[in-house]
């Protein structure tokens, strides 16, 4: 079946599972369902007698797992450890009756014995090379001249737009992409990178919960936060204040999405969370914000009075922003003055008047919402 199909110049370097996938076949039990690369892969277990592993990045410890083996004899060989115990190492194959590279292994590991599992070839391939990548960008970041001195790092980042950019530069780069890129992939809402006195760590917020998610070198750490702010058009220089930046990038999926970023100075260098902010809250309807039936009547009666005052509180990442950006977007019409006072503008609505805090200016909330009595406003956040 598999030698039947039509074969492009991509399909050539192809699993044939992917290849089946992709032709969209049909179960002949059941012909409503495509034989899709899941279920090929069980199907796959079932042949090889080996259990199906699903990757999950968040509880991969990547240092561990890429000093197994070189990213050479990985590939050469179809194989990947993905998890690494006191005595046992897993490695996934998209390959289970191919097992000529066990007796290389077994010479590298040889106070460890390894397991066979079964992944997709797809997550095989994806995993492979982001593992490995994020792996020697750290590496050549931490080992490469200036290390000692966190300021060259600092120097070379603030080039990092110019035609002279240094190669070290490069390493950093790919960090902070990587780490954009796997924060857009988890669907986390916070992004937390926290400086320790030899190491850095990275978390994610994800469904209101820190999990923490990479460690990096203390001097690699401050060159990615250096990176970051000057991205969000922070002072880099400046680290014994709290600053406030913005910056906007795609997620893989191609839409735009904005990030609020947040310093902090520590004990152990300066600490930077990145909100990101759901692209799709001005376009989203009231009705798909997952409020029950009777909450949702509830706060259209408040919302829908013609005076009074609504309060919103809640904890980080509860929907605050969410909630309130839906709700004026559902009023502001062409009969009402909407006008807003954020610090910072989360989200811009042309259909609002937002006015941003300076408090560098003695412009705050206080003297912001004078101004606004002042604009014939029917509905002020």
């Amino acid at each position: 079946m598999v030698a039947g199909l039509p074969q492009g110049h991509s399909q050539m370097h192809m699993h044939p599972l992917q290849r089946v996938a992709e032709a969209r076949l049909r179960r002949q039990l059941l012909p409503s369902v495509d034989l899709d690369i899941n279920l090929l892969t069980e199907w796959m277990s079932l042949k090889s007698g080996l259990d199906v592993f699903h990757v999950d990045p968040m509880k991969v410890d990547v240092p561990a797992i890429t000093a197994v083996m070189s990213y050479q004899f990985a590939h050469r060989h179809g194989i990947l450890a993905v998890n690494v115990e006191s005595h046992e190492i897993l490695i996934a194959t998209a390959e289970p009756f191919h097992t000529e590279w066990e007796q290389g292994l077994a010479q590298v590991v040889r106070n460890k014995s390894f397991k066979r599992v079964l992944v997709n070839p797809t997550d095989l391939h994806k995993y492979t090379l982001e593992f490995y990548n994020l792996s020697k960008s750290v590496a050549k970041a931490n080992t490469s001249p200036g290390q000692s001195k966190v300021n060259s790092f600092e120097q070379l980042l603030q080039i990092g737009d110019l035609k002279a950019a240094d190669a070290n530069d490069q390493h950093i780069v790919k960090i902070v992409d990587w780490l954009l890129q796997y924060a857009f992939d988890q669907r986390s809402s916070d992004i937390h990178l926290e400086p320790r006195r030899d190491k850095g760590r990275i978390r994610f917020r994800i469904d209101g919960v820190l999990h923490d998610v990479y460690e990096l070198p203390a001097v690699v750490m401050s060159a990615v936060v250096s990176r970051i702010k000057i991205l969000g058009r922070m002072n880099v220089a400046e680290k014994r204040r709290p600053q406030d930046g913005r910056l906007k990038t795609a997620t893989p999926d191609g839409n735009e999405t904005e990030l609020r970023l947040a310093t902090l100075p520590t004990a152990f260098g300066e600490k930077l969370v990145m909100r990101i902010f759901d692209p799709d809250v001005l376009v989203r309807s009231f009705q798909e914000l997952g409020l029950t039936t009777e909450n949702y009547e509830t706060w259209q009666s408040f919302v829908s009075k013609p005076n009074g005052i609504v309060l919103v509180t809640g904890p980080t990442g509860s929907g605050k922003t969410t909630t309130l950006y839906s709700t004026l977007k559902q009023l502001a019409s062409s009969r009402v003055n909407v006008c807003t006072i954020e610090d910072p503008i989360e989200m811009i609505e042309p259909s609002f008047n937002q006015m941003q805090v300076q408090s560098q200016m003695d412009l705050g909330f206080a003297e912001g919402l004078k101004a606004l009595l002042r604009q014939d406003p029917d509905i002020i956040m």
